[in-house]
């Protein structure tokens, strides 16, 4: 049975009345007694009529021989009594009140003389809660000095947090400033991006020096290298060579020609700056490679005449024609080729994209007018660098369908997209097996035929090469000569200006032109037709 339990038992009552004999029980002690009682190891008598109706001759009301006779009855009718305003100790449950206390000392004694608990029982709870009420202020107080230096530890944490968390956006905007700077830095001295798609190799900038200075290039490793061998800024350089899939400003002009054939041919003329920077890298650059020897187009000293004049006298003529020639040579092959030369993959791509154009179509879009990418990056047509751009690319091509051609008794020259081919007698049997050859290889080297432009001449009729006649000798057509020649004959009644009749601008340096190219295939009728023009001039 619990303390408490015991206490309400006391008030309440127990369920069974305990035995009061033997009161040298276990509890091995007696009720302390009052001043002038007896002692507490004998009996106690039960009072008289004149000792319950005299008052109480102690000065202490509470003392033990006051309640000794008292029956459970009187002794809660006297506990009903204390008012319990009076006390701070009713309903308390965090400490045990003290024995001053006159409800928690008639509640010892009752506790004694029911034999519950014993006075050193009593004694011993007392002394705990005395020990209590003395020390639990100081336990309060420890506690709140330890919140306090938590408080203080709280609070010097969050400092230091608050510190270093101010440190680090100090240093953060000092990396970010630091960072800014040299990125404007690198920008006015470096490029580290060109577009999406063309820009992965801007960061290797190794070149092979050796490989360059033997075939006389100049050394560009880095795209500064390449500003500086323009004479312009990395600013403009960028400008030329940013790839973007639609711009608001093109490096190129674009407009239509028509051709021979019908139809319309797309040709883009690049900006004066962009003209400027091509010619840099044809003269300096390309120029310096030599093309292969079946090229015969855009070369120095080789022409239409170069490329015509093994085909003469052959039995048989085969021509062919490649199919969009220049958008098939592409950004990456450019690239690949000006590696090939020597060149780091940096300055590299910047060649390849001062050199390259994507088809472009005007679209206006909330009073914009944007040029939007149309196709792949290529060669343009217009540009001054790509001709040659085109026979280095065709260089292994080339060697190729030499070795073919040769192997089976053939010639074989290229004059830009057309290739030819040509046959002594005894070779009409193997044309099959040259296309075939021929088409095999050009699939694999990354060009295709022109399904429409494919001419078979044998001697039996006119072969033509190049816009030349090849059967016995070297010879222009025959009815451009008879449209010069009547030009010149009834010019002498009329005046050149007179026969003009199609239009032609500038008709008189066409008619030159004309007559100079009519001199460079057949020496001997250009003569004649020059002096006929210059007698009509003077």
């Amino acid at each position: 049975m619990g303390f408490w339990d015991k206490v309400k038992a006391f008030f309440v009552g127990p369920p069974a009345e305990p035995s009061v004999a033997d009161d040298d029980s276990e509890s091995g002690s007696s009720p302390p007694p009052a001043k002038g009682s007896r002692s507490s190891t004998q009996a106690p008598r039960a009072p008289s009529r004149a000792a319950e109706s005299a008052p109480p001759q102690s000065a202490d009301s509470f003392a033990a021989g006051e309640i000794l006779g008292l029956s459970a009855k009187d002794m809660r009718a006297r506990a009903l009594k204390i008012n319990p305003y009076h006390t701070a100790w009713i309903g308390r449950i965090d400490t045990i009140p003290p024995q001053s206390d006159e409800r928690t000392a008639l509640i010892d004694r009752g506790l004694i003389l029911r034999g519950l608990l014993s006075k050193s029982q009593i004694d011993e709870i007392h002394r705990v809660g005395d020990i209590w009420l003395r020390h639990h202020d100081a336990a309060k107080l420890a506690e709140a000095v330890a919140a306090a230096k938590a408080q203080r530890a709280v609070d010097d944490m969050r400092a230091r947090k608050a510190e270093e968390k101010r440190r680090k956006k100090e240093e953060a905007a000092q990396r970010k400033a630091l960072r800014a700077e040299q990125v404007q830095r690198r920008r006015e001295e470096d490029i580290v991006f060109l577009g999406r798609n063309v820009s992965a190799s801007l960061a290797d900038r190794r070149s092979h020096v050796e490989k360059l200075s033997e075939a006389g290039l100049p050394l560009l490793a880095t795209p500064s290298d390449v500003a500086k061998a323009l004479g312009i800024t990395i600013r403009q350089l960028r400008w030329l060579c940013f790839h973007a899939e639609a711009a608001l400003k093109s490096h190129y002009v674009y407009f239509e020609i028509p051709k021979r054939t019908g139809g319309t041919r797309l040709l883009a003329a690049p900006h004066r700056h962009l003209a400027q920077a091509q010619r840099w890298v044809l003269d300096n650059i390309l120029r310096r490679i030599s093309p292969s020897e079946p090229a015969h187009g855009f070369v120095a000293q080789r022409s239409t005449v170069t490329a015509a004049a093994p085909h003469v006298g052959m039995d048989v003529v085969v021509n062919l024609d490649l199919k969009d020639f220049f958008p098939t040579i592409t950004f990456p092959r450019v690239r690949g080729l000006f590696k090939s030369m020597g060149y780091s993959p940096a300055s590299a791509t910047v060649l390849a994209l001062l050199c390259t154009e994507c088809p472009r179509t005007p679209v206006d879009h909330e009073g914009l007018r944007y040029w939007v990418a149309a196709g792949e990056r290529a060669l343009p047509q217009g540009a001054c660098t790509s001709p040659a751009i085109s026979n280095l690319v065709g260089r292994k091509l080339d060697r190729r369908l030499v070795g073919m051609s040769t192997k089976m008794g053939w010639h074989y020259t290229r004059y830009a997209d057309d290739l030819t081919f040509s046959a002594p007698a005894g070779h009409r049997e193997a044309i099959g097996i040259l296309l075939a050859r021929v088409r095999h290889i050009l699939q694999e080297e990354g060009f295709q035929l022109h399904p429409r432009k494919q001419h078979i001449q044998r001697a039996a009729r006119r072969q033509q090469v190049t816009g030349i006649v090849v059967n016995h000798k070297l010879a222009v057509p025959r009815e451009e000569v008879r449209r010069l020649r009547a030009i010149l004959h009834n010019a002498r009644r009329t005046g050149l200006a007179a026969q003009n009749r199609d239009d032609i601008p500038h008709f008189e340096s066409w008619l030159q032109g004309k007559i100079a190219y009519v001199q460079m295939v057949d020496a001997e009728l250009g003569r004649k037709l020059a002096e006929q023009y210059r007698a009509l001039t003077g």
